[in-house]
């Protein structure tokens, strides 16, 4: 039996106390909230630290996770040969702790932008709904399994 394989990534949903959401420009991306891949020995609070810093340059602090989403897609990555896995998210609610907004070698552009304009700048309908899951928080998780390919569609979506 071979193993399995999927992706395990975190997101930082990061507020300032100025209800200004953090967002960042990604070449396949476009505007996106931080985020990325956990590493090998890594657990997700100290990936999702480690990945808005390393595409914001602002320093964090996790409050609590918002949801948890699979994107049960079968699609091929950007160079139309690798075969793209099952990905597994965590999305958590971060604080700014210091640092200064600057980009990355992923990133093209950050910016601090009102809670009310931020999904102007998102196209993404799966990066969409996740944000639209934080501001809808109320204290429980949210889990969905959705695909992204073809097209975006919500295959399980429910409060745990």
């Amino acid at each position: 039996m071979a193993w399995p394989t999927h992706i395990v990534a975190c997101g930082g949903l990061v507020e300032d106390s100025d209800g200004n959401i953090l967002i960042v420009k990604t070449e396949h991306g476009g505007w996106v909230f931080p985020g990325g891949q956990v590493e090998v020995g890594e657990n997700l609070m100290d990936g999702v630290i480690r990945e808005v810093k390393e595409e914001s340059g602002i320093d964090v602090e996790v409050s609590h996770l918002i949801g948890v989403y699979t994107n049960s897609a079968l699609y091929k990555w950007y160079d139309g040969v690798t075969d793209v896995p099952t990905k597994v998210m965590f999305d958590f609610a971060c604080k700014p702790v210091g640092g200064e907004l600057c980009t990355s070698d992923e990133t093209s552009d950050c910016k601090w932008v009102p809670k009310d304009e931020v999904l102007e700048y998102i196209t993404q309908p799966a990066i969409r709904a996740r944000i639209e899951e934080y501001f809808k928080f109320d204290g429980h998780v949210e889990y969905k399994e959705y695909v992204t390919h073809p097209g975006f569609e919500v295959k399980v979506s429910r409060k745990v």
